[in-house]
């Protein structure tokens, strides 16, 4: 039975891809959007929990100050969650240690190529090495983030028990 389900966990890289392409596939003029829609809601939102009263002048600065971190950080985490969920069926499959980091990794950075190249096609938009090299940090965090739960996993949930020898008196 756990052999028929052994397929079903490439689903979440699956639909991580798929996310990630369906964002690409945005003209530069959604996607620019998206991200100062993103980036005021942070401002606005900071505005609120620190009691700031920003006026809308200011709003619109800060909104466009950090508009540029927001879309990094975005490349950065769906390429961190793009990781984590290749990492999980080849660790399904049987692939453990460095073999996993590394076929994760040269996965994840295949993808980011590849959906550079697709923006190429898209209207607005342009093929950056940079953001390549933005997404390969986002791989990088996630390697880790497998890596540390894979270690902390083994030292504490799936660490084989010590058995307990009674002695004869």
């Amino acid at each position: 039975m756990i052999n028929l389900l052994k397929p079903f966990s490439f689903l979440p890289a699956l639909l991580m891809m798929y996310m990630i392409y369906s964002f690409s596939a945005d003209s530069g003029t959604v996607s620019s959007g998206l991200s100062y829609k993103v980036s005021e809601q942070i401002v606005v939102t900071a505005d609120k929990v620190l009691d700031l009263n920003l006026g809308s002048e200011e709003i619109s600065y800060y909104k466009e100050r950090i508009n540029y971190p927001v879309r990094k950080a975005a490349h950065m985490t769906e390429y961190a969650c793009l990781a984590v969920a290749i990492a999980f069926p080849l660790y399904v499959y049987g692939v453990r240690g460095i073999g996993l980091m590394i076929l994760t990794g040269t996965l994840c950075v295949s993808y980011a190529m590849l959906d550079e190249y697709h923006q190429s096609f898209v209207a607005g938009r342009v093929a950056s090495p940079k953001d390549v090299a933005i997404d390969s940090i986002g791989v990088i965090c996630g390697v880790i983030i497998v890596r540390v739960v894979g270690w902390t996993g083994r030292m504490t949930i799936f660490r084989p028990r010590k058995r307990v020898v009674k002695r004869r008196k």
